[in-house]
């Protein structure tokens, strides 16, 4: 009987989780793996096509090529470029032969609006890492390390009712005040579940995050919109006529009117546009899931916890709205699911349980742990 016993709490022993050997502080992630995604996509693309943009344009030079007449000596063809790169207008005929002019400007600013674009991508991060991220940062360091005591809790909790099992002159009287602990539920730890409850109540972080993305959906929006407008108004113009009559050079009589000129990176910005903006319209479905994954619970994580006395009154509130602060504390747990030790635990008896012919004398984690200890064997038969 000894030896039962000695094993019995051996196997104890080992079940208890061994104390976290760093601060789990620095190995948290603060972002869903969709949403660093989304961050550096949206954020990356603009400035990595907007530094071939500005290589391109400081190694071909002249960044338009001009037509100038054929007296024109060389300085002369080389001001004409510069006036027309520095104008930028198209002047043209209408249908009715008026003289009408159009604004290019887009063209030039093309590679900065780009880089306007990638600083709006970085604000719904900024919004979301000073706004929500220092209250989830410790919202997740408590209820991690509560759920990983809470499962120490239920292993010593079965350590010491083997103490008194074996102390106890009377078996029966010991088994009554198991089962009326069981039914009164003194088993459970109130911290955790009230916490957590606290939480479902809460708002904040759920109104951030859906903030957050609204933000980046209008963005996003907002980007295509303007490459549509680009495309349709100017990037399918890469030839324009230009006049340098203006100025000193007015009444010159041997300057032509108008000056045909062509742009050269025309195809570059094209291509440029046609890349943000096919990628962007690619990510909205993506910032769209983001937002709707708070419309339903993580059963799965909380199927696995139900396991702990803690969650059993957690359990049977689900049935409220999951648009609150709680559910996207679970979403962020299963983000750092490798710093909750107990849940490969926990997951290996819930197997278990499954597969045990009585399950309805498995409710937590204590049940199971005092079969695996041979309480239950030891249990008088009525």
């Amino acid at each position: 009987m000894s030896l039962s016993h000695t094993a019995a709490e051996y196997m104890l022993s080992d079940a208890l989780l061994p104390d976290p050997g760093g601060s789990r502080a620095k190995g948290l992630r603060l972002e869903l793996p969709s949403d660093r995604l989304l961050k550096f996509v949206t954020v990356g693309l603009p400035l990595f096509l907007v530094s071939l943009a500005f290589a391109r344009e400081f190694s071909a030079g002249s960044q338009i090529s001009c037509f100038s007449p054929t007296n024109f000596t060389g300085k002369q063809s080389a001001y004409v470029d510069a006036a027309c790169w520095d104008s930028l207008v198209h002047h043209g005929f209408d249908a009715e032969g008026h003289a009408v002019t159009k604004s290019l400007w887009a063209l030039k600013v093309f590679p900065y609006s780009l880089l306007v674009v990638a600083v709006l991508m970085y604000m719904p991060y900024l919004l979301w890492r000073y706004a929500a991220v220092p209250a989830l940062h410790s919202d997740l360091l408590f209820i991690i390390d509560e759920l990983d005591k809470s499962y120490n809790r239920s292993v010593r909790l079965v350590q010491h009712m083997r103490k008194v099992q074996q102390a106890s002159a009377e078996p029966e009287r010991f088994w009554e005040e198991y089962e009326r602990a069981r039914r009164e539920r003194y088993f459970e730890f109130p911290l955790l579940e009230r916490y957590l409850t606290c939480k479902q109540h809460a708002h904040s972080l759920v109104f951030i995050y859906i903030l957050r993305n609204l933000l980046l959906l209008l963005f996003l929006a907002a980007t295509c919109l303007y490459l549509v407008f680009l495309h349709l108004n100017i990037f399918f113009q890469d030839e324009f006529s230009c006049s340098i009559k203006t100025g000193l050079l007015q009444t010159e009589p041997h300057i032509p009117p108008l000056i045909p000129c062509k742009v050269v990176f025309f195809s570059v910005f094209q291509l440029i546009s046609l890349s943000v903006g096919g990628v962007y319209v690619l990510l909205i479905p993506v910032a769209i899931y983001n937002a709707l994954q708070l419309c339903q619970w993580d059963k799965g994580l909380l199927s696995v916890y139900e396991m702990l006395p803690a969650f059993d009154l957690l359990s049977r509130k689900m049935l409220t709205c999951p648009v609150n602060d709680l559910n996207v504390i679970l979403l962020f747990l299963r983000a750092n699911i490798s710093e909750l030790t107990s849940f490969g635990r926990l997951n290996a008896v819930s197997a278990l349980r499954e597969a045990t012919a009585n399950k309805q004398d498995i409710d937590t984690v204590v049940d199971f742990m005092t079969l695996l200890a041979g309480l239950e064997i030891t249990k008088p038969k009525h």
